[in-house]
């Protein structure tokens, strides 16, 4: 099976989705599994992971129901307050959908950079593991070191580090990236996603070159078995023209490996790391 492992769907709002600001014009509309499937049957992907792009239950469900409903929604990494009192409650409604895989939180955005390291934080998310479910950790470099401790804490969670801990490319900045980078690899139960690259290069100027220090470093630290290949779509649009763009870089990038690795990272290990079976 082809997975693109990463991303959304959403119907627009102005308030529920405030983090499209006016540079990001381009996405402040609906994108839905009828936009998507055309572009993923034309890189002959069978199907993606839709992920949370805002923290609410109510997306969470909109985003299982589009799973449920849509063949190529193969499986939804949610968002729930995972510090919430009634947390076992809402775990265990969500549950009864087996199109949930996963959850995430958007810790890019908290002003606490060692938020993964918070207690309360990692209890609840030691409640994920139990449930088969898998957690994504969405981070800037300055939030990796709280990451390593992060992971160090939750040897038995499954973990899914987002856009390779999205490195300043546009500035080359990779000193502040590739120590913490490396460091977070060396846990097994971590695994990565080859995703959010472009919007982190120059917006439409980049070149497929800017990308290919990021993507070794990701092959030599996390290996051909616990990566995995993810448009970001749609938000890849405020830096790449189209969805084949994003998608061609990784795969003419990926031509030096071998059959077995490309279809591990194109949807092997997604399909084993998030569950999915058809």
């Amino acid at each position: 099976m082809r997975i693109d492992a990463h991303q959304h769907f959403w119907r627009y709002d102005a308030t529920d989705y405030s983090w499209i600001n006016v540079r990001m014009q381009r996405i402040a509309r609906d994108f839905l599994p009828a936009d998507l499937q055309p572009r993923l049957e034309a890189c002959n992907l069978d199907g993606t992971i839709a992920v949370q792009a805002r923290s609410s239950l109510e997306e969470t469900r909109f985003l299982v129901d589009l799973a449920r409903n849509n063949d190529c929604v193969k499986a939804v990494v949610g968002w729930a307050d995972l510090c919430a009192d009634n947390l076992d409650a809402v775990l265990d409604e969500l549950c009864q959908d087996r199109e949930l895989r996963g959850l995430r939180h958007v810790v890019q955005d908290e002003p606490d950079d060692q938020f993964l390291a918070r207690s309360d934080f990692q209890n609840g998310v030691r409640k994920l593991a139990d449930r088969n479910l898998v957690y994504d950790i969405l981070i800037f470099p300055r939030q990796l070191d709280a990451a390593i401790t992060f992971a160090g804490a939750l040897p038995n969670q499954p973990l899914v580090l987002d856009h390779l801990a999205k490195p300043n490319i546009a500035k080359h900045d990779k000193n502040a990236w590739q120590p913490g980078f490396e460091a977070l690899a060396k846990f097994e139960h971590v695994s990565c996603k080859l995703s959010g690259m472009v919007t982190e290069a120059k917006w439409n100027e980049w070149q497929a070159n800017d990308f290919r220090h990021y993507l070794d470093t990701a092959l030599a630290a996390f290996g051909a078995d616990r990566l995995m290949f993810g448009s970001d779509w749609p938000v890849c649009l405020l830096a790449a023209h189209e969805y084949q763009d994003v998608y061609q870089l990784v795969v003419d990038w990926a031509n030096a490996l071998s059959e077995s690795e490309q279809q591990k990272l194109f949807g092997n290990n997604a399909a084993r790391i998030y569950g999915i079976s058809n």
